[in-house]
């Protein structure tokens, strides 16, 4: 009888991988590095990363990332400021709640420059902890 080195199979050929959570841990990427990765992290430190990343990733741009991964900024950009004002913290709270270890976005201060930049800080609350975050967005006066 010969030995087989093939693991073996639950007869399901896709596998349900949806049931599970985002896994925490990481590579760290060092910005201040042009983008280097340095070591891992994990936990806290891995969802601001994470959120990071999300914030930063145009939505539908890019057929690496699902659907639901990003937020939809470009068509803010040259828009009147209170339009930015109204979307910005919609459309921050519903690209970060596509994560299941963001548990609620809050806490929005909004600001704007004579330029019509438009900065919006909130806080991420995470299983992990809290994470202070901000973006911007160009708009119009």
């Amino acid at each position: 009888m010969s030995e087989s080195f093939l693991p073996e199979s639950s007869g399901e050929v896709f596998p349900d991988l949806s049931t599970g959570s985002e896994a925490s841990k990481t590579f760290h990427i060092a910005y201040e590095r042009e983008n280097q990765f340095a070591c891992m992290v994990d936990e806290l430190d891995a969802m601001k990363q994470a959120i990071y990343k999300i914030i930063n990733t145009e939505r539908y741009e890019y057929i690496i990332y699902s659907w639901n991964y990003g937020i939809e900024l470009a068509d803010l950009f040259g828009k009147p400021v209170p339009f930015v004002y109204a979307e910005l913290p919609r459309r921050i709270t519903e690209a970060l709640m596509q994560d299941d270890r963001i548990l609620a976005v809050d806490n929005f201060r909004m600001s704007y420059n004579k330029k019509g930049d438009v900065l919006a800080e909130f806080t991420v609350h995470t299983i992990y902890g809290d994470v202070d975050a901000s973006k911007g967005v160009s708009a119009s006066v």
